[in-house]
């Protein structure tokens, strides 16, 4: 009996270290089998987010155990640092872990921001004062007070700054020691002069400035003939000690007063696509008699093309005739008119620069939407090499009248062989061409003369 006891016990003990031995087998199967996806250590830069990369499948008796693996990591990717992810497999009784190390690190360059341009151009000799800059790192934020500035032999400034995490940025701001920059020649007064048959021609002047050279040479040529009716150009040339060269050009028309009795017929706001236009066009070329033609963007091109190669003198009035447009700004003004000028050069190859303001030069409608700015714009259409008309004679036809017959008494009522007459009409009116044959005839009975508007022509402006 007591022999079988002994023999229970050994197989007990066997069957109790057969069993260790496997637990052992199986946590060592376990504790080899949990593996990293990738590597134990990575790294990631500031602000990038991290992509969990797992474990291997661990198989144990056909199951997949991987899908029992916790996982927990404390990573803070807004923060520089060492970071730990843990991987745990429970099972039985058995519990086992693997980490993997994150490493959080600022790879990206700080950024250097200069203040002005990055290639400055300064007059030989001169000291270029620094006009500053702004260092900026993604981590570190503002690191501006970090910035190292240093002179290169050539005089550039060379801009230098290192993050926190050793990350270095350069930036060169180049200083070239050059004048490129010609003289500026400003004129006096109007870049359009009139000035009288046999009256003297005084210069109005001009001021000089350039960048580096305190002063600068000037050649002023004057030709002005004012014993000779003719358009004359006086020439500023300016140069400065490196060479540079600007030019400015007056335009001087000597003119004649024994101009009486003179007939200009001029009409706005056409071509009109219903009639009136082809109709005085007709009249004209029957009468043999040349007019001026205001033009706007309206109306058909065939007949602006007409009017130009029958030798009469097209100039430009508005693209649209809104006022609150034309009239809004200066700028508003000048693209209105670049508008038709363009459409004009389209159709007849003419760099048209005769103009006349939408309700005259001193039109008080204009206030409504920019006060004052007719006094800006009677100048800069002159300096800007355009020449504007008004006029001392009004058909009636763009309010008054409404009949030919009044069209024609406001007319010849009101002509004088004492003076140039300048006759304000639209094409756009039918009566206004059924008045035109009559008003044709009264001129040629009682002695006028008619003539286009050209570059020689003295303008008839209100004060």
């Amino acid at each position: 009996m007591k022999k079988i006891n002994i023999i229970v016990c050994l197989i007990i003990l066997i069957l109790l270290i057969g069993i260790l031995i496997s637990l052992n087998v199986l946590y060592i199967h376990l504790s080899n089998s949990l593996k990293l996806n990738g590597k134990k250590e990575i790294e990631i830069n500031y602000n990038e987010t991290y992509e969990e990369l797992g474990v291997k499948k661990i198989k144990l008796f056909n199951k997949d155990l991987s899908k029992n693996v916790k996982i927990k990591n404390n990573i803070n990717n807004k923060k520089i640092g060492k970071y730990k992810v843990t991987y745990t497999l429970k099972f039985l009784m058995f519990k086992i872990s693997k980490t993997r190390t994150v490493n959080v690190v600022d790879k990206t360059e700080p950024t250097i921001t200069l203040n002005g341009e990055e290639e400055i151009y300064i007059c030989p000799g001169d000291f270029y004062e620094d006009e500053g800059y702004k260092a900026y790192d993604e981590y570190d934020k503002d690191i501006t007070d970090k910035v190292k500035r240093k002179v290169d032999e050539n005089g550039n400034i060379i801009y230098e700054v290192e993050d926190s995490s050793g990350n270095k940025v350069t930036k060169v701001r180049k200083i070239i020691r050059e004048d490129k920059e010609p003289p500026v020649i400003s004129l006096k007064g109007n870049s359009t002069i009139y000035v009288k048959l046999n009256s003297k021609y005084n210069d109005a002047g001009y001021t000089l400035h350039d960048n580096c050279d305190v002063n600068p040479k000037i050649e002023v040529i004057n030709r002005v003939d004012t014993t000779k009716e003719n358009k004359y150009e006086v020439t500023y040339k300016a140069t400065d000690k490196e060479g540079n060269v600007s030019t400015a050009k007056r335009n001087v028309y000597v003119y004649s007063e024994a101009n009486a009795g003179i007939v200009y017929l001029t009409f706005d706001d056409g071509p009109s696509g219903t009639g009136s236009t082809e109709k005085i066009l007709n009249i004209l070329k029957q009468e043999n008699v040349k007019a001026t033609f205001f033009v706007t963007s309206s109306g058909p091109d065939y007949l602006i093309k007409r009017e130009y190669d029958e030798g009469h003198a097209i100039a430009l009035h508005t693209s649209t005739h809104d006022y609150s447009k034309v009239y809004k700004s200066v700028d508003a003004f000048f693209e209105d008119l670049n508008t038709v000028k363009s459409r004009v050069k389209r159709i007849t190859g003419l760099d048209a620069t005769i103009i006349r303001f939408p309700g005259g030069s001193n039109n008080t409608v204009s206030n409504n939407y920019n006060y004052g700015i007719m006094d800006i714009l009677t100048k800069e259409v002159l300096n800007r090499g355009y020449n504007y008309f008004d006029w001392n004679i009004t058909s009636g036809d763009s309010g008054e009248c409404t009949t030919s017959s009044c069209v024609y008494n406001n007319v010849v009522n009101r002509l004088s062989r004492q003076k140039v007459n300048m006759i304000l009409m639209h094409d756009i009116k039918m009566f206004t061409a059924n008045a035109l044959s009559d008003i044709i005839k009264y001129c040629k009975n009682n002695g006028y003369t008619f003539k286009i508007i050209d570059s020689t022509t003295q303008p008839i402006r209100f004060k």
